[in-house]
């Protein structure tokens, strides 16, 4: 009974599979003058709809190769963080353009164009670029040319003239992304990188050097000022040493209206190098900290004025009178302010004030006379009622 069962199942089987390829071929049969139509023909090539599904599953089928191996970089990367995370980068988009590249060319042959008449589209080609795709072909390049030059890595901290600053984290086929120090991504096309000025602050060495300038007022003691100075600095994390060849200075660079001008010299360590507002900001704090212990003043502005007259007066009486203003409290100078001016200061000031009442006595009467004849306009001039 069991072998019949299992011969009689084996039969069922083999009938089942061959019901299969039947309707499989029958379908294949039934779809093979959809798939032999022509699309398009152009000088002596012809493109089918099959060989254009074709292409497509093999351009599919290379993207997602190179998909696998920019995944699989990555994670080595990741996995290992010794390694030159620049140079993993860079391999893993040279190798994906390579793909990408082959996989072109095998889509085309699929698709049955020849690469041999491939010359015709890279004529056609040639035209897009030179009327519509220039920049972006522009940018391909450029990106490339980043990419085999090395002066501008992942990772690092750059400048550009537009006062952008950021840290590099991909370069793409048409742009760099730049993320500041505020989380704010830049996307900056790649030609820029190839015809303005670039700065890489940390190209070679990210060890930099700053100058603070700070101002004290004039008498300080220079030697008390350099000493609170380098104090300061000692007292920020960024500083890269306090002794040797790196170690901070004081430099004075000038003399200004109202101070001395001072410059407070510093080697930075790597931890600083894309930190611009918070390294200035950290060093000035301790500058502000530093001077005020040391008893060293931070001058204000300040600037002589000299008075030649003053609403008609001139020399002492225009000085009188400024000491006056500057002692009034309301209408009558305080008494402390009067005391300390001479007597003949005091005799000014009393003319002054005599001038000023006479001065606002005619003012007001002639309010009050304009006042009278808006009230009666059609009254002669000189009469009020």
């Amino acid at each position: 009974m069991q072998p019949d069962t299992g011969q009689r199942l084996r039969e069922a089987g083999d009938r089942v599979r061959q019901a299969a390829d039947a309707a499989a071929d029958t379908g294949l049969r039934d779809l093979q003058p959809l798939l032999d139509s022509k699309l398009l023909s152009v000088s002596g090539v012809t493109i089918t709809v099959g060989g254009l599904l074709l292409a497509a599953i093999v351009a599919i089928a290379v993207w997602l190769l190179a998909w696998l191996l920019r995944r699989a970089l990555q994670r080595y990367a990741k996995r290992n963080p010794d390694v030159n995370q620049a140079a993993v980068y860079t391999v893993s988009r040279i190798a994906n353009y390579v793909l990408i590249l082959v996989g072109v060319l095998l889509a085309f042959d699929a698709a049955g164009i020849p690469v041999g008449k491939f010359t015709v589209f890279a004529g056609a080609l040639g035209v897009g670029l030179g009327f519509g795709l220039q920049a972006i072909f522009n940018n391909f390049v450029s990106g490339l040319i980043l990419l085999f030059d090395r002066s501008l890595k992942i990772g690092d901290f750059i400048e550009l003239d537009s006062d952008t600053r950021g840290t590099v984290r991909a370069i793409n086929i048409r742009s760099t992304r730049i993320t500041t120090n505020d989380n704010i991504d830049v996307l900056v096309p790649n030609s820029e990188f190839m015809t303005k000025r670039v700065v890489n602050w940390t190209y070679s060495s990210p060890d930099r050097r700053i100058r603070v300038p700070f101002d004290v007022a004039y008498g300080s003691d220079k030697e008390l000022v350099k000493k609170a100075a380098l104090e300061a600095a000692a007292k920020v994390p960024f500083t890269l040493a306090t002794e040797g060849d790196r170690q901070p200075q004081v430099w004075l660079v000038g003399f200004g209206g109202s101070q001395v001008n001072y410059e407070l010299v510093v080697w930075l360590n790597e931890s600083a190098s894309r930190r611009n507002a918070a390294v200035k900001a950290a060093y000035l704090w301790e500058l502000d900290t530093a001077l005020n212990a040391h008893g060293i003043e931070i001058p204000f502005p300040q600037q002589d004025l000299r008075v030649r007259s003053l609403f008609g007066l001139e020399g002492a009486e225009a000085l009188a009178a400024l000491r006056m203003d500057a002692a009034r409290a309301g209408e009558m100078p305080s008494p402390r302010a009067t005391q300390a001016l001479n007597a003949d200061e005091r005799a000014q000031l009393a003319r002054n004030d005599a001038r000023l009442d006479t001065e606002r006595g005619m003012q007001e009467d002639a309010a009050r006379a304009a006042a009278d004849r808006a009230r009666a306009p059609n009254a002669p001039d000189g009469q009020t009622g």
